[in-house]
């Protein structure tokens, strides 16, 4: 079974920089599609961005050219560089697995964007 752990968190101004990792555990991040989701207070979770066993990217309009999403399949981690953050950004951001059978969830680390 594959456990996923985020890090990476934290308060960062509007206009800086913030980079999550996602360290999977059991298997490896190469034959899974891997992806970030965020919830902030009061509203759903929403796609983010997603990284697929191929190795193509795929990212929510809202984050498009700002954050990148990238593997290191040695390491079994996923990460997410989040750059011209804004404040409309804050919130608990997920990884989140595609292996067969239900999406495995992260726990969540919280991003807050100072304005």
């Amino acid at each position: 079974q594959v456990q996923l752990v985020e890090s990476g968190g934290g308060l960062v101004q509007a206009g800086g920089s913030l980079r999550l990792s996602c360290a999977a555990s059991g298997r490896t991040v190469s034959k899974y599609d891997m992806s970030w989701f965020r919830q902030a207070p009061g509203k759903e979770r929403e796609f983010v961005a997603t990284i697929r066993w191929s190795g193509a990217e795929y990212y929510a309009d809202s984050v498009k050219g700002r954050f990148t999403i990238s593997r290191d399949i040695a390491k079994k981690t996923v990460s997410l560089q989040m750059n011209s953050l804004k404040s409309e950004d804050t919130a608990v951001y997920y990884c989140a697995a595609d292996l067969p059978g239900p999406r495995i969830w992260g726990q969540g680390t919280q991003v807050t964007v100072s304005s």
